[in-house]
């Protein structure tokens, strides 16, 4: 709330935040607030967190610590050397500190990014420096980027639950338009970069799901002995 109040002075829209911060979550029926922070889930969270740690934006020094990009609560730091890498991670964690906040372990590492090495995810996309297939451009090496792993499977487990075997009571049009929506979006997300095989692999897994589908459809539609 400090950190809106530097830009809104409006005393309704701050108490309706105020509320909003209060008003807790439903989980399997049960009211529960929390003591700290915005709700996950919640309409203005992603608001939020960027207004708050727009302070750490601020406070980061490109020149000193390298280039930091951010998008909501993901971050990556481009730096020149792992000797600035590992000073920027400190500086990050210093700052996040003062924040109240830590680096999530599971996701914070030092990444050499050079041909041969394994790498780094940031929203959804794979980045990986890789060398030139073609003979003009063997010589080359290059920052290619496709659908992460995770991406890929949440990705897939969609397709299979659009696909499930409890919507064989519903119109094909119905499944094949919901199929699409999905799709599109997601193709429309990872259309950049080096990204064709990735995505000609989920099309013909969604037809092979869709295949699939209609054949039980076809199973269960088809009139018994009595009727």
């Amino acid at each position: 709330m400090q950190a809106i109040e530097e830009r809104v002075g409006d005393r309704a829209l701050l108490s309706l935040l105020r509320g909003m911060l209060r008003a807790g979550v439903m989980e399997a029926g049960s009211l529960r607030r929390g003591v700290a922070g915005t709700p996950q889930g919640g309409v203005v969270s992603p608001l939020l967190a960027n207004i708050y740690l727009h302070r750490l934006d601020r406070a980061w020094s490109s020149g000193q610590h390298g280039v930091l990009v951010r998008f909501a609560d993901d971050v990556v730091v481009m730096c020149r050397s792992r000797g600035q890498a590992e000073a920027a991670l400190e500086r990050l964690t210093a700052l996040l500190a003062e924040l109240g906040l830590k680096p999530k372990a599971a996701k914070t590492r030092v990444v050499q990014l050079a041909e041969g090495e394994e790498g780094f995810d940031f929203l959804g996309f794979h980045h990986r420096l890789v060398r030139g297939r073609t003979p003009r451009s063997a010589h080359l090496t290059f920052l290619a980027r496709w659908p992460a792993p995770k991406a890929v499977q949440r990705a897939r487990d969609r397709i299979r639950e659009i696909t499930g075997r409890r919507w064989l009571w519903m119109p094909v049009e119905d499944i094949v338009r919901d199929l699409n929506l999905f799709l599109r979006g997601w193709a429309n997300y990872f259309r950049y970069g080096n990204s064709a095989r990735v995505l000609g692999q989920i099309r013909n897994y969604a037809l092979q799901r869709l295949a699939t589908w209609l054949s039980k459809k076809a199973t269960v539609d088809e009139p018994g002995d009595g009727d």
